[in-house]
């Protein structure tokens, strides 16, 4: 068989190869390669359920988002979500659209929802790059396969916090929306260090708590045991970077979020 006909692996392929415990009989039935089955899960947060809701991902894209994202990134002075997407691809090291030289990165979305920014992202990889969306919840996945075309993107349906994936694995990692969403957001930030390559970039939008008053502390702290959701200071993303060997850390603050990227350590020779 010569080179030219030599079939190319797909994007389920590619990722398969890239898994701790490839399943032994991959579930592709819906779409997208599903991790989790139907195993029982804990019971979710009030924040979590609405995510996994089948009305949300209807309107996520063009309402949810756009809408309640601008807001708390104070808009219309803050960037809207196709800036933001710009930005996500820059910081990631990644190209633009259109553009020639775009790189065959590995990319990885964490918590991907219906694959806005996933697919944003693979627009800035080249021909040979992958670009995987993640996320727990099986609606959200459902509608991100029925909006994406892109050959080069795959959806995974698993375990945000406790990646799947091997060590060292992706050249940049993007968490958009959800890290306030996880119970144990500092075990994901770890996963999320543990995937990326020596060298590899990752990129969070979260929230953020406009001041360190011990009152906002309090009311952020009653929101989390309300709702689920974590309320971020300033300090708290970029130190726990840091600690893990992020340098070149970089944030912008907005209203009521932030966005906090860096580089895991240098690479490798």
């Amino acid at each position: 068989m010569s080179e030219s006909t030599v079939r190319s692996p797909s994007a389920v392929e590619r990722v398969l190869g890239l898994l701790r415990e490839p399943p032994g009989e991959p579930d592709t039935s819906t779409g997208y390669l599903d991790l989790l089955g139907p195993s029982a899960q804990p019971s979710p947060s009030l924040a979590q359920s609405a995510m996994e809701s089948a009305f949300l991902p209807q309107i996520y894209e063009r309402v949810w988002r756009p809408v309640g994202f601008n807001l708390a990134k104070g808009w219309p002075i803050g960037p809207d979500t196709a800036t933001e997407h710009a930005m996500a691809r820059d910081w990631l090291g990644l190209s633009h659209p259109g553009y020639a030289a775009r790189p065959p990165a590995t990319v990885l979305d964490v918590a991907c929802g219906p694959g806005n920014v996933t697919r944003a992202l693979a627009e800035g990889v080249g021909r040979d790059g992958l670009v995987i969306g993640l996320d727990t919840s099986q609606t959200m996945l459902a509608r991100a396969v029925e909006d994406t075309a892109n050959a080069g993107v795959c959806y995974v349906r698993g375990d945000a916090v406790d990646l799947p994936f091997r060590d060292g694995t992706f050249d940049a990692v993007c968490c958009f929306g959800a890290l306030y969403l996880f119970d144990d957001p500092w075990t994901a930030v770890d996963g999320m260090t543990r995937v990326l390559k020596p060298g590899g970039r990752l990129i969070i939008l979260t929230s953020r708590r406009p001041t360190p008053l011990r009152a906002a502390r309090i009311g952020g702290e009653l929101l989390r045991r309300a709702t689920g959701l974590t309320v971020f200071g300033d300090r708290e993303i970029t130190g726990a970077l840091a600690d893990r060997g992020y340098t070149a850390i970089r944030q912008h603050r907005y209203p009521l979020m932030q966005m906090v990227g860096g580089r895991r350590g240098r690479p490798l020779p």
